[in-house]
């Protein structure tokens, strides 16, 4: 594919997952930020042991306002989503993600999401509320706590979704919707291979 072709598919992608209807929001009246750049071919990318980078710090509050930290996290297998409430590839892989985090929790992986760009937390979490996800994500309306993943996930790549391995290091990626099942052989690779 042309280098042309490839930034005109790009550019439709982006154009058409980036409208503002489907029932996520309705702009700042709602509380959710008009800025809609979600991209993603759900490409997964996974990394050999010895080519893995530990996973930068990250700790905010979750969407009751608790304190969160990756670094809590230390000795498991965490998959770290990145999602908003105004995404609808976001709203179409909420019920894997619950499914698969219902199934992992007893082989130790524990799932933690960053929810970006909805501006105050309603948004959130009804959105949490309506696809009953089970475990906590930090509120991060600038994107701010993204802005350490630059070198791993593009920042218009919502959603996305990273495998960090039990010492810390991003294990896998992947930049758009994910099933369970991708889910579930992405951590059982990562389990056999640290």
């Amino acid at each position: 594919m042309s280098a042309l072709a490839g930034a005109l598919v790009a550019f439709a992608l982006v154009a058409g997952c980036s409208s503002s209807g489907g029932g996520g929001g309705g702009g700042s009246q709602s509380g959710t930020n008009t800025t809609r750049f979600v991209a993603g071919s759900g490409t997964v990318t996974s990394m050999a042991p010895g080519e893995r980078r530990a996973a930068p710090a990250l700790s905010g509050k979750d969407l009751d306002g608790k304190p969160v930290r990756l670094s809590d996290y230390r000795g498991k297998i965490v998959v770290l989503n990145v999602w908003g409430s105004w995404c609808p590839p976001c709203r179409k892989e909420a019920p894997d993600l619950a499914a698969a985090a219902a199934a992992l929790r007893p082989k130790g992986v524990e799932f933690l999401g960053i929810n970006t760009r909805d501006l105050t937390e309603q948004p959130a979490q009804a959105f949490v509320r309506r696809f009953k996800v089970p475990y906590p994500s930090i509120f991060d309306p600038d994107g701010e706590q993204l802005l350490g993943f630059r070198d791993t996930l593009p920042p218009s790549a919502i959603p996305s979704t990273l495998v960090i391995d039990t010492q810390g290091r991003v294990a896998a990626r992947i930049l758009g919707s994910v099933s369970r099942r991708t889910l579930e052989q992405l951590t059982d690779d990562v389990a056999g291979s640290t």
